[in-house]
């Protein structure tokens, strides 16, 4: 699957059908939500149920019907997506997060938010249509939407890419709002898989702080530190919203400025993260890296907002997808004393954090990142003599799973 994304340009009015569809969907997803909660004990729900359910609220609410139906229908499939992650959560014992000020009363209560218990929407920011309720112009400049929530033509602003496909392989065609616009993004079948030729080269990496990684080679990328360089005006901008009273248009077009500053980090993390991703991926057959736990690590609260600016859960994603697209193989191993273990004669050296070289009494003087990065690449091949088999895990591709972006900001 590929998604081509494209800015949407239209009148007050539209956008404004816009966000009444985008309410409507979450309306219809917190009404599936509730059905099953309610009923669930008594008979058996499944998506099928959930989308007759949708089908009696079209018949129930004008609003609802206005809405195109197989977009009614995928709003009831994202209430199935919540509840069968759910159901996942509870086989594989996987723990929730805690809605916040909740009061649990029975224990039956607490194991379902321990759980991830499905909970109602109340930011809800797109909505999604399948093949049906739109239509491309024929320059595939504009698409015009024709259920009776008025949204009518869009002129979508970006690169011409999507004339290059047929109109019958966009699956989904999504509108999604962001703090700088509205935007249209169109999900098409096709394979973009393609295979390059063999490089020989293999690289292991260790993820960090002081730099993004350091490689087996003896590089390093510098960490590009976003959110540091502009905390600065983020929290001018987060000031400003507080000065204006609550409900005033000045408070909500200073919660847009300040919106917009996170925004703008977050699209240069992205963009980072896919850069780097590809260019490892290209460049060699086998990367090999450390399977860490961001959501524990982040438990430092110390380390916290470091580690999740340095975003290496998303680097890691762009990096499995883009070596499946080429053909590579990506391999995520465990961590564990990647640093104290010497590279070159297998003894353990224990390090403080603060040391930042590896001096062994073989004579291996490396950075100690350096260090970790071909014990890691060591261990994926198998043949360090203090590597553990249990410790280390081929990554799971996601092929389908995850699509290649391909965004035009303007």
């Amino acid at each position: 699957m590929l998604v081509l994304e494209y800015k949407v340009k239209a009148k007050p009015r539209q956008y404004q059908a816009i966000r009444e569809a985008i309410r409507t969907t979450q309306f219809i997803r917190n009404k599936c939500l509730r059905y099953w909660m309610d009923t669930c004990k008594e008979t058996k729900i499944d998506r099928f149920a959930l989308n007759k359910y949708s089908t009696e609220l079209r018949n129930e609410y004008k609003f609802v019907k206005d809405l195109n139906s197989m977009a009614v229908q995928s709003s009831a499939e994202r209430a199935w997506s919540a509840i069968s992650r759910f159901y996942e959560n509870c086989l594989k014992k996987v723990p929730g997060k805690k809605a916040k000020n909740a009061v649990l009363g029975s224990p039956q209560e607490e194991r379902f938010f321990k759980t991830g218990y499905p909970r109602f929407q109340h930011d809800n920011r797109s909505v999604e249509y399948k093949t049906s309720g739109w239509k491309l112009h024929k320059t595939k400049r504009r698409i015009t939407f024709s259920d009776k929530k008025g949204i009518g033509e869009l002129k979508l602003l970006g690169k011409w890419d999507i004339h290059t496909f047929f109109v019958k392989s966009i699956k989904r065609v999504r509108l999604l709002r962001r703090a700088d616009g509205y935007y249209c993004q169109f999900s098409i079948d096709v394979d973009s898989s393609k295979q390059l030729e063999s490089t020989g080269n293999q690289i292991g990496l260790d993820l960090g702080l002081e730099y993004f990684y350091s490689d087996s080679n003896g590089n390093h990328v510098e960490n590009p530190r976003f959110l540091p360089k502009a905390e600065k005006d983020i929290k001018r901008s987060q000031r400003r919203v507080y000065k204006h009273k609550k409900g005033s248009n000045r408070r909500g077009k200073a919660r847009k400025i300040y919106a917009r500053k996170h925004l703008k980090v977050n699209r240069q993390r992205t963009e980072f993260a896919k850069r780097v991703a590809l260019t490892l991926a290209q460049s060699n057959d086998l990367v090999a890296y450390e399977d860490l736990i961001v959501k524990n690590m982040v438990k430092n609260h110390c380390l916290a907002k470091s580690i999740n600016d340095a975003a290496w859960r998303l680097f890691r994603q762009w990096l499995e997808y883009f070596s499946h697209k080429y053909g590579r193989q990506t391999v995520a191993v465990k961590p564990h004393y990647t640093s104290q273990i010497c590279s070159n004669c297998g003894v353990k050296v224990k390090k403080t954090l603060s040391q930042r070289t590896h001096n062994c009494k073989c004579g291996c003087i490396l950075q100690r990142d350096v260090n970790a990065a071909i014990n890691i690449l060591e261990r994926a091949r198998g043949g360090h003599p203090q590597s553990n088999a249990q410790g280390i895990a081929t990554s799971t591709l996601l092929g389908e799973t995850l699509v290649e972006q391909v965004a035009t900001m303007n």
